[in-house]
Order: structure tokens, then sequence, then C-alpha cells
């Protein structure tokens, strides 16, 4: 039996090891194995269990003194020492031995010049067939000469670590060793937290190449190939304002910004499923077929629909499917110097500008600052809208200074004049916990279209002494009264106020988490009057 050389990580005597299989294999093993049932679609539906999302608590680095100086240390990225990251590895080869293995042998990073090698070895097949779709698939000749792996990622669900003898929190583990160039992910059936380790991997590595790693979905023109990002977190657009069916989508979550252009990470998407429908995104609704993992979405027994307005497992309803199935994917996933950088935010308080210009510092205060809002509600007692500051848009994967980043991010906007704009896809005229409804999509499409085209540029622009930047009087397809957050409430007093109180978290936040920036990135923050 052909091994690949999985003795060499301990596991030895394996039942079987399958390399490299097709989606149809991997989803008649899933099925013969009792891993997952198909939906009417073709998709191949699993439940994960206890774990129907990231676990933050359960993730560590391990800390050598090659890599101590580089990371960031502290509640997001936690030490744990060169025995321990062995001592669950080795147990976790073992758990291996005598099971079926299946490996995917792939990339991550479009541009070949800055392309790494990833081997990701799975317990289930259903897992095996998610990462096949979310990395870049090598060609017969490319795997047939693949090599050496640069990274290697060992996930094993099934095994439950026990915290007081492994010096973990819980069951779950996921541990970066990044002087050894491997990964162990054990305890958790998310598949997410196979694609969040690659991500955590490159998001390190690709700084030493003078490479800015960035959580964003990226699109381009395909005419002219001008090419823009998108950042935000989970609920602000980024997948639905970058799926624009007059571009090309170069991918929807996780890019590199080099000398010469942006690139996708993965050769996949992963899109949340929740209240889904066929009117409101229709890529990727159609992308859900076969092929396609989907996880936790509830299914009829009798029909094997899928019901995507079904949260009764987890509001994290997850689908992943290869690029390729959306219709205009942009394949290899390359594109030029972004023209054009767009941070997303849903303000549930109703008082950012629905779109506004940044300076360079703006900019970079806004990048390390990654803010949005949590609804009033979604938890017992909160009664108004909840801040959250993600640093970079993507701080649980972000292993490093967030000063490094940010700095990256200032010299290539210096470079190459890219311009910024803060866009607020949340709440107008008044709050969420107010009644207050969010934006209209056709407005925030005409604003983002605005940003890419140009249209801005002879454009009157007011400056928001608040926030401190500058918002346009008028867009082509938008009323504007729909472009003044002040504006649209009646009660001018209470938007003030909530202006303030925003304005007060954001400075509360930036002097708490990022004591040492630069005062000029400090200056071009908002600016509460009181």
């Amino acid at each position: 039996m052909e091994t690949y050389g999985i003795e060499k990580l301990g596991i030895v005597d394996p039942k079987a090891v399958y390399r490299n299989l097709t989606p149809a294999k991997l989803t008649e093993h899933a099925i013969l194995r009792g891993e997952g049932r198909l939906a009417d679609n073709g998709a191949l539906v699993v439940y994960t269990g206890k774990y129907t999302g990231r676990s933050p608590d359960d993730k560590f680095i391990v800390d050598t003194e090659t890599i101590h100086d580089d990371i960031a240390w502290g509640k997001v990225n936690r030490p744990i020492s060169r025995e321990g990251f062995n001592r669950i590895r080795d147990k976790v080869s073992a758990y291996l031995q005598g099971r079926d293995v299946f490996i995917f042998d792939g990339f991550a990073g479009a541009d070949e010049i800055h392309r790494k090698k990833f081997r990701v070895i799975n317990e289930l097949a259903s897992q095996n067939m998610f990462i096949h779709q979310l990395l870049i698939r090598p060609t017969e000749e490319e795997l047939a000469n693949f090599g050496e792996a640069d990274y290697t990622i060992l996930c094993a669900p099934g095994f439950k670590c026990v915290p007081e003898l492994d010096g973990v929190h819980s069951e779950a583990a996921i541990l970066i060793d990044y002087e050894a160039h491997m990964v162990v992910i054990a305890g958790s059936q998310y598949a997410g937290e196979i694609k969040k380790s690659v991500f955590s991997v490159m998001n390190y590595v690709m700084v030493k190449e003078n490479v800015l790693p960035m959580h964003c979905s990226a699109n381009m023109d395909p005419e002219t190939h001008e090419t823009a990002v998108f950042f935000g977190l989970s609920g602000t657009g980024k997948t639905t304002l970058s799926a624009d069916p007059a571009r090309k989508l170069i991918g929807d979550d996780e890019h590199g910004w080099s000398p010469e252009g942006i690139f996708n990470f993965e050769g996949g998407c992963y899109a949340k499923c929740i209240n889904l429908s066929a009117e409101n995104e229709p890529d990727i609704y159609n992308a859900i077929r076969f092929g396609s993992l989907v996880e936790n979405v509830i299914i009829d027994e009798e029909t094997r629909k899928l019901d995507f307005n079904d949260g009764s497992l987890t509001e994290n309803t997850r689908v992943g499917y290869p690029v390729d199935y959306i219709a205009n994917s942009q394949i290899p996933g390359c594109g030029g110097i972004p023209k054009v950088v767009i941070f997303l935010t849903a303000d549930a308080f109703g008082v950012l500008p629905p779109i506004s210009r940044l300076s360079k510092n703006a900019a970079m205060y806004h990048f390390v600052t990654g803010f949005t809002s949590k609804l009033a509600g979604t938890e017992r007692g909160i009664t108004e809208p909840v801040p959250t500051f993600s640093t970079l848009f993507g701080e649980p994967f972000m292993p490093m200074n967030p000063a490094v980043y940010a700095k990256m991010l200032g010299d290539k906007l210096d470079a190459y004049g890219t311009k910024v704009y803060l866009v607020n896809t949340g709440w107008a005229g008044g709050s969420a916990a107010q009644g207050a409804k969010r934006m209209k999509l056709s407005y925030t499409r005409a604003m983002v279209t605005a940003a890419l085209t140009g249209a801005f540029d002879n454009i009157e622009f007011k400056h928001h002494d608040v926030f401190n930047v500058d918002y346009p009087t008028s867009c082509p397809g938008v009323p504007d009264e729909k472009l003044d957050a002040r504006g649209m409430w009646e009660d001018k007093a209470a938007y003030d106020e909530q202006a303030d109180k925003l304005a007060a978290l954001f400075a509360k936040n930036f002097a708490e988490k990022y004591p040492d920036m630069d005062a000029e990135i400090v200056a071009a923050g908002p600016k509460p009057r009181n």
C-alpha cells in the first residue's frame, strides 16, 4: 500500500491511504462512512456536532526562540510549549493508526511566485473534500512533481484532548508550529478551522516576502483589470458586494497584495448560508450543488431539500465550494494593483456616514480598528448595539503586531495612490435598537460602483467632525439625503449623542489596544466632542 510518506509523522499501519481523490470519490466515501447525506441539489450535507464555528480559545502557537519576537502574544495568540505541541501531535498520529487516511496535496496562493505547498491529512473524507475545494487544486503534472510540502496540517476531529494532561483548554485544540511548518487540529469537525489555519500560516510567512496578507474579498473589471479589495467582518456584505455580475471575482476571503498585484490564497469560497435565497444571493445559491460541502443546514428527511432559514443548529451555517462554481470568477485568482480599497462596516448605531473617503492615516486607523457592531437582542440583556473591533478585520488569524500590517498598507497606499473608502452597510436614520432599517442594498451597490469607477472624483465632499472623515454630497443612483448620516435622523440631538458615544468607543478601543501606534494615525480617528 502506498503511504505517501505519512509514516514520517508517526502514522504507521493505516487501514488505507487515499491521496487527492476526486470530489465524486470523496463524496462516496463520506456517505458510505456515515459522515453525511446528499441534498436534492447534489451537495454533501454534514453536521459538525458540538463545534459549529471556530473555537478561538482553543488556538495556540508554539513559542520558540526563532519566532517569539514576531508574535503579538495575548488573548488571541496564546503560547504553547514545543513539548506540549509534540505530545498532542504524537497522540493524534497514534490515533490515526489503523484508520483510513485522506490526503490532499495542493497550494495556497494563486501567484506562483509566492505560492506555498500544503499537505492536509484528514480523518474524515468530507473534510478532505472541503479542503480539496477550498485550496488551489494541482494539475496532474503538478501533483506528480509535488515533492515535500511547505506546511502540513494534521486534522483528527475524533481525537479528544484531555485538558489536564495536554495543557489545553478543552477537548479541541488548534496548534500552529511556525518553526516546524506544521498545524494540528484535534477535537473539532468544523471545517473552517482547517481553512483559517492555512490563513494563519500565510499571514505570517507572506510578510517575510513583502506581501500584505488580507482578510478581504477582491474583484476586478474584466476589461481594464482595475482591481478592488473589500474588507469586512461577518455580516457586513463582503461576499455579497464583491460578487458583482459586472466584475470578475478574484476571491471572497483571503488574499495577498504583492508588488505585482492582488492574488487569492484560495481556490474556493466558504459562504454563510443562513437565510440564503436565490433572489438575494444567486451566485452563492447556485454554487450549492454536487461537489459542495454544506455544514449544519437542516435537511428535509423526505425531500432532501435544504432549509436555509432554519438556524436551529447554528446561525453559522456554511457551504464550501470551488471558486469556479461562481460564473464570473477569475481563474487563476490574480488581479492588478488595487485602484480602490473598501472597508465595510455594519453600524447598528446608525451614525456612520453611508460612504466616506479616508486619508492614508485614517485608512491605517480603520484598518487596525476593524469595526462593526452586533445587534441588540442577539444576546440576553443586550438592549443597544454592541461594538465589535477586530484588528485588521481578521484579528484571530493575524499573528504579528498590528503595526506591521498597518505600515505595509500605508506604504502601498503611498506607492500606488490607491483610494480608500469606508462604507456603512448598516442602519440609517436611527439605530437598530430604535427599529431603523438598514441602508438599501441597491444604494450601497451604487455607492460602491461610484467608488470603483471614479465617479466621486469630481463631487464635493463634506467633513464629518465627529468621525473625522469626508463624505460625498451626491452619488449616481442614490438620493442626496441618503448620504448624510445626521440628516436622516429626525432627532438630531439623539444622533449627536449616539455619534459621540460611538466615537468615544473607537477612541477607548484604540487607546487600550494600540498604545504605541504613531501619533498621526491616532489623530486620524474619530473625535467625540465630550
